[in-house]
């Protein structure tokens, strides 16, 4: 939600009052309903750690949402990336994250035991891996 909000205002700078005005009115009438969604889980997810490797879908876009939630990524990392990946996601998180690029799943299970994160955000092909060793 938080970066939903900060994308809406963005855009919004670009044109009128009348389009500010309206970029408010949507971030409004959904901020409720993220401030309960966020209620619920945030007490169970508040202080947890996660890592992200995913394909498509660029670990710097869900971020936030984890941040939003009270968790702390740290690990992120792709599968196919370039330069400009690695730039806007180093922007998103703190300094004390690990970044992967094309990892193995050796590689990968081997940063998993040393930074023991609660989470692993991955694809398919990981996600039995971390399954075994009982990380959901």
């Amino acid at each position: 939600p938080t970066k939903i909000a900060e994308s809406l205002r963005k855009i919004a700078s670009f044109f009128d009052d009348k389009i500010k005005q309206g970029a408010e009115r949507v971030i409004a009438r959904y901020e409720g309903m993220m401030k309960e969604v966020i209620a619920k889980y945030r007490p169970r997810l508040e202080g947890k750690r996660v890592m992200l490797y995913v394909g498509g879908l660029r670990p710097r876009h869900t971020i936030g949402a984890y941040e939003d939630l009270g968790m702390e990524v740290v690990g992120a990392g792709y599968e196919f990336a370039h330069n400009d990946d690695y730039d806007r996601t180093i922007k998103e998180m703190g300094n004390a994250t690990l970044l992967y690029d094309d990892v193995t799943g050796f590689e990968f299970e081997e940063f998993v035991k040393k930074i023991k994160p609660d989470l692993i955000g991955s694809g398919l092909k990981e996600k039995f891996i971390f399954q075994k060793m009982g990380i959901p």
